[in-house]
């Protein structure tokens, strides 16, 4: 009797231990979904060979470049040491263990509307699910004065909004799992939102568009014309899963990072939400928009307009947008810009980065070109910025292709300059406030200078009315 207790005991135990070992592992998945949908391996792997979450990512920002951290449960070197309230104010609030303030690049404005059972299964994932990398971190060094982190208080303070997400009882539960994942941990307003000159979100242009480094990430709100109204859910998806859409883009700079690390792995059901969402969220149009950008162009066949303009042996003819077009481009997409029948290759015409009023990622995608990784479909579209391995081209000729295409393909009324090629080629374009902090140095000195005198002048005509 004592024997059989003992064993009834023991397979209870086991029991016990078995279903306590399910749900670390159902937490572990569920942390990994949840990990995928904020797409946290985009910023904290290091390209070319980085191990995962383990930092060393560069994030140029117009302050100067951010270093991502090592999230892998390295007690040394990564999160291994956090607790789950300290990971949870980090990720939620911008907050180290030590006090230190993260920078915004980390999306915690966004992270900050994710729900207790997302943020617990998270770490549960980040403790038990990934495996520790023993990396140090590379230290962010901004220049003065946002390497003072205390700032990003009083920056919290105007821009954080700690709000935890609420659905909405009148909207339906796709819009309202929309409206999460877009919003908070799919962070999609953080690239697609304007910044203002503090570089916080302008709230009353949710998703109309902004500049990311020197990709522009557009309006992606439901306006028809600025933004995504004339998609349909069934377009928008297909884009969030492969990166593209035939007539309509193709995901290239950190959208194609998005894609690739994240976007693809979603289920269907939560990709609908966001389509869904995206489709009926507050339209959002910029009034300098008069059609929709994936309607603008028409096949132009190059080739007519170069045939016996010069002798069959002339040197040095490639000195125009059109002959450039046709040396560097035409033989991927075209000499009439239509792309390949598959469209692998796009067409230039009825295509947003061509028909865009804004012309960063037509500009972007030759200088830094197209490089995503859907399944086993590798996109690649060389670039030919520096270290191009087809052909390095120069600021002008880059504004020159950009202009042929522009006029022949695309939104006509846009011009290249060769100065907007080179703000994009050296990062992005700047912020005011970045500009002035070459004379915010001098002006603090000038300040405190000031103040020292007058609390010495004010103290000496104290000291005259005693007198």
């Amino acid at each position: 009797m004592k024997k059989l207790l003992t064993a009834c005991l023991l397979t209870a135990s086991l029991s016990g231990f078995a279903v306590a070992q399910d749900n670390e592992a159902e937490l572990v998945r569920q942390g990994q979904e949840v990990a995928t949908a904020a797409d946290c391996q985009a910023c904290h792997t290091a390209p070319e060979g980085g191990k995962p979450f383990a930092g060393g990512y560069e994030i140029h920002s117009p302050m100067g470049t951010i270093y991502t951290t090592n999230i892998t449960p390295s007690k040394q070197f990564g999160i291994g040491n956090y607790t789950e309230e300290q990971f949870t104010r980090a990720v939620r609030e911008g907050v180290r263990p030590d006090g230190a303030n993260l920078y915004p690049a980390m999306p915690y404005t966004s992270y900050s509307h994710m729900s207790d059972a997302d943020m617990h299964a998270l770490y549960v994932y980040f403790q038990q699910g990934v495996k520790p990398v023993e990396q140090p971190n590379t230290e962010t060094a901004l220049p003065f004065p946002f390497n003072m982190r205390i700032a990003m208080a009083g920056w919290n303070l105007m821009y954080l909004d700690s709000t935890p997400f609420k659905p909405d009882p009148t909207k339906s539960e796709q819009w309202n799992r929309g409206a999460y994942l877009v919003n908070g941990a799919g962070h999609c307003d953080t690239c697609h939102t304007p910044r203002n000159l503090m570089m916080g979100s302008v709230t009353d242009k949710p998703l109309a568009g902004g500049m990311v480094g020197p990709w522009y990430a557009p309006n992606i709100s439901s306006d028809p014309v600025s933004g995504i109204g004339n998609w349909s859910q069934a377009q928008l998806v297909e884009y969030l899963k492969t990166g593209r859409t035939a007539g309509k883009n193709q995901a290239a700079g950190g959208m194609a990072e998005a894609v690739q690390n994240s976007l693809q792995y979603m289920s269907d059901t939560d990709l609908n939400a966001i389509a869904y969402y995206l489709k009926n969220s507050t339209p959002v149009r910029d009034p300098r928009d008069t059609q929709a950008a994936d309607t603008f162009g028409k096949p132009v066949n190059v080739e007519d307009g170069l045939r016996g303009a010069h002798p069959f042996n002339a040197n040095k003819t490639i000195d125009n947008g059109a002959a450039l077009f046709s040396g560097y481009c035409a033989s991927c997409h075209q000499p009439d810009g239509s792309g390949s029948k598959n469209q692998a290759y796009p067409s230039l015409f009825n295509n947003t980065a061509t028909g865009l009023g804004n012309a960063s990622n037509l500009i972007s995608a030759i200088l830094y070109g197209v490089d995503r990784q859907v399944g086993d479909h590798h996109v690649l579209m060389p670039k030919f910025g520096v270290g191009s391995y087809v052909g390095q081209l120069d600021d002008q000729q880059i504004a020159d292709i950009s202009n042929y295409v522009l006029k022949n393909y695309g939104n006509a009324g846009v011009q290249v300059s060769v100065q907007d090629v080179a703000v994009l080629r050296a990062g992005g374009p700047v912020t005011l406030l970045a500009k002035l902090q070459p004379f915010m140095a001098p002006a603090m000195i000038i300040g405190v200078i000031i103040l020292l005198v007058l609390i010495f002048w004010l103290g000496r005509k104290r000291k005259v009315r005693k007198a």
